[in-house]
């Protein structure tokens, strides 16, 4: 391994490792924040970030193995492990943010206004872009699918805190109290696409590298 693609892969990790601190925190404040406020868009906003805390820590834990040159099979049977976990956790949220959501769509909960949801919503718009600017970068530096793929997901989680930030304004402004349930609701698709899409990476490495 040539010297500056060895720099380049400490320098993704360390971002990776930047990015897991900052999901961790952007998921206490939005689940304490969530049910606190009673908001499901909140809730669901703060379950779905836990995703990207396992899928940025698992990148982070690859891109380490390449600098120290872990054995190939094994870091295969670790991303396999990885992906189902991931898709187990998608399909988890997709049935509590469903249910969530429309019980309070039928019982015509509304959700308090929290300003401590506002201000992690706001800091996300700030910090996403910053991210998906630098996983690019590195991306094509390293040629790396994973690094592109995870700056793809970065961008999908900036659309959704747009949708959350709108939901919740909209309670406040206008009070239209259903607001907060469809925008939690709108998170769902997305899960469950991420979802499925991990569980086919899982089985094609499983097939691929015949791991029993």
């Amino acid at each position: 391994m040539n010297k500056k693609r060895k720099q380049n892969l400490k320098e993704a990790r360390s971002l990776q490792i930047w990015n897991v601190i900052y999901d961790i925190i952007e998921v206490v404040v939005s689940l304490i924040a969530g049910f606190t406020a009673n908001s499901s868009a909140l809730i669901g906003w703060g379950l779905d970030s836990t995703i990207e805390v396992i899928s940025a820590g698992t990148l982070g834990w690859r891109l380490h193995g390449e600098i120290k040159g872990l054995d190939e099979r094994l870091v295969a049977k670790r991303k396999m492990t990885t992906m189902y976990v991931i898709a187990i956790s998608f399909a988890l949220i997709c049935l509590f943010i469903s249910y969530d959501s429309i019980t309070k769509l039928m019982s015509q909960e509304t959700a308090s206004w929290s300003t401590t949801g506002i201000v992690i919503l706001i800091v996300s718009l700030w910090v996403n872009p910053i991210l998906i600017y630098y996983k690019r970068m590195y991306g094509h530096k390293l040629d790396s699918p994973a690094l592109l793929a995870d700056a793809k997901d970065t961008f999908i989680c900036l659309y959704q805190t747009v949708v959350v930030l709108i939901g919740l304004l909209l309670v406040k402004w206008l009070g239209w109290w259903w607001a907060d349930p469809v925008a939690a609701l709108l998170i769902v698709p997305y899960a469950a696409k991420e979802g499925w899409a991990a569980f086919i990476k899982a089985r094609k490495i499983k097939d691929n590298e015949d791991i029993e």
